[in-house]
């Protein structure tokens, strides 16, 4: 018994270690991107002592577009997102092994001790899949932020107006940044999941097996069919 507390304690404490260095990476994802979205703004940058540089010349926009690659591939990528896959594929088996005690007889599923070490360890796997959720979120909004060229694009409007003889080399920009726009669009990951990115299979079952699996909970306890 002794030595099997000792061996739960170390592979806990390995496995929790490794989500907080997913969660520690994806902190410092966060603060990129929060650092990146504050490089158009004078006020902002002044504040968070950053360089500072407009998109009003093309130069400048691919200075932009390049340093936002460089930032979303800095860091460990393929290890830290092997990690949260490999979270999220223990967080859904355990939901699923739950589900499939509770419909085998959901009155005496609290009975056993190891139901409540599942639960225990769902609960802790769900708290971090949020954190990491709503960090890779956050990362999301402020690296596929299109209002920044989009504020660009109005200021290069309204100097057209002011100077018409600079018009053809303004337009060349504008529409440098209305081709950015649709990049940008088309640069997100389909396979993505608040934020998670999400190997295609994981995504694929995690739409099929435990939506079915959660369907066959409530109905059990319900007493009629629920299709989710």
């Amino acid at each position: 018994s002794a030595i099997n507390f000792l061996e739960r304690l170390c592979l806990t404490w390995m496995f929790f270690f490794m989500m907080c260095v997913a969660e520690r990476t994806y902190k410092q994802r966060f603060l990129f991107a929060k650092l990146f979205s504050h490089i158009t703004s004078a006020r902002k940058a002044r504040k968070y002592e950053i360089p500072h540089f407009r998109l009003k010349k093309v130069e400048n926009i691919k200075i932009w577009l390049s340093l936002r690659s460089y930032l979303k591939r800095r860091g460990p990528q393929r290890s830290v997102d092997v990690v949260v896959s490999s979270i999220f594929l223990l967080a859904l088996s355990i939901a699923f092994i739950c589900c499939a005690q509770v419909l085998k007889g959901h009155k005496t599923f609290l009975n056993a001790a190891h139901n409540w070490e599942f639960l225990i360890w769902e609960a802790a796997l769900l708290l971090f899949l949020l954190r990491l959720a709503s960090l890779g979120s956050e990362t999301n909004k402020k690296y596929s932020n299109t209002s920044i060229l989009l504020t660009e694009q109005i200021n290069l409007y309204l100097k057209m107006e002011k100077k018409p003889n600079k018009k053809e080399h303004l337009s060349l920009v504008n529409n440098v940044l209305k081709l950015s726009t649709k990049l940008l669009k088309e640069l997100d990951s389909p396979f993505r999941l608040y934020g998670l990115t999400m190997n295609p299979l994981i995504y694929n079952i995690t739409r099929v097996v435990i939506l079915s699996a959660v369907s066959g909970v409530i109905s059990d306890l319900l007493g009629f069919n629920i299709r989710v």
